[in-house]
């Protein structure tokens, strides 16, 4: 077997990472790191999850304490803000204990979920005031980019613990941006997938009036690929099956980006809107449009499957 050469910004195998949430983004994230040198200790509540991630190489431990106990850092990949306080703190109905009673001295704390920007800024202040520091790295890329290691990286926190970070961020993806204070790189996140749900329904909308003028769908993406509608929304996750054959429509919508964590992240953005009293029409639809169609069969399928709703409305 031939050995992978190592990666250009490997940290090197001194550096153990604990890796809470081998989920669909986890695992490969957590692969990835395994890949390029880096030892890593992974914990998940779910079994599949577990054995995708033993495959690559990733050391599962039995409970969150044992996988963080000797981390120099804890990456957390967990479905909401409740989850990220939860493996911080503990709960009373594990016994086990909290990542933060557990982690050894200098150990860095970086969430790479995609939660509130109130909640992140709350688990940084958790993990200083027990005397860590911490970081928000949300991402964006869906599973293709975490697979790749092409993922984006929005990342809150300190100068110094982002320049920490970065090695391990340079591994799992192909842009980082140091976007402010503990909870900006939430607040990056928010903003872009606002304008990324606002897009994509524009795009469903303008293949869905193509249809009925009878345009084909090839002359419309030739025209808008490289015109001032140019997206991403277009370009790389094109509503409909044959331009851009890497798209989801081409694999009947399977996700890419689930609806149901679109329509999450809208909510998000909706949450932000209602703190700071900010005006935001064409977010707040998106959001309504997400969240009814997550709340059917949508849920599971990639978000670009929004252009199914508009052809029956």
């Amino acid at each position: 077997m031939t050995e992978s050469p190592p990666h250009p910004n490997a940290p090197g195998a001194d550096v153990h990472v604990a890796f809470i949430g081998l989920g669909h983004m986890g695992g490969p994230m957590a692969g990835n790191l395994v890949t390029a040198g880096v030892r890593v200790t992974g914990y998940d509540v779910v079994p599949a999850a577990v054995e995708a991630a033993r495959a690559t190489g990733v050391v599962i431990a039995e409970d969150i304490p044992s996988a963080v106990r000797e981390a120099d850092v804890v990456l957390t990949m967990l479905p909401s803000g409740a989850h990220v306080h939860e493996v911080y703190r503990g709960s009373d109905a594990d016994p086990s204990g909290g990542a933060l009673t557990a982690a050894r001295e200098g150990t860095i704390f970086l969430d790479c979920s995609t939660i509130d920007v109130a909640e992140a800024q709350q688990a940084a202040e958790m993990a200083v005031q027990a005397g860590f520091t911490a970081a928000d790295a949300p991402v964006s890329g869906g599973v293709v980019g975490a697979e790749a290691g092409t993922l984006a990286f929005m990342v809150g926190g300190t100068d110094k613990t982002f320049a920490a970070v970065h090695p391990l961020l340079d591994i799992m993806g192909a842009r980082i941006v140091h976007c402010g204070g503990p909870g900006m790189g939430q607040a990056a996140k928010i903003c872009n997938n606002m304008l990324l749900g606002v897009t994509m329904i524009g795009a469903a909308e303008a293949f869905v009036l193509g249809e009925r003028l009878g345009l084909e769908h090839q002359a419309l993406f030739d025209v808008i690929s490289q015109a001032s509608g140019q997206c991403w929304a277009v370009t790389t996750n094109c509503p409909v099956p044959g331009p851009v054959p890497s798209s989801p429509a081409n694999r009947d919508y399977q996700p890419g980006f689930a609806t149901a964590l679109m329509s999450k992240d809208l909510g998000l953005a909706a949450q932000a809107l209602e703190a700071t009293g900010s005006a935001a029409p064409m977010g707040a639809l998106a959001h309504q449009i997400y969240r009814e169609f997550a709340a059917t069969d949508g849920a599971h399928r990639d978000f670009s499957a929004i252009i199914h709703e508009l052809r029956e409305n």
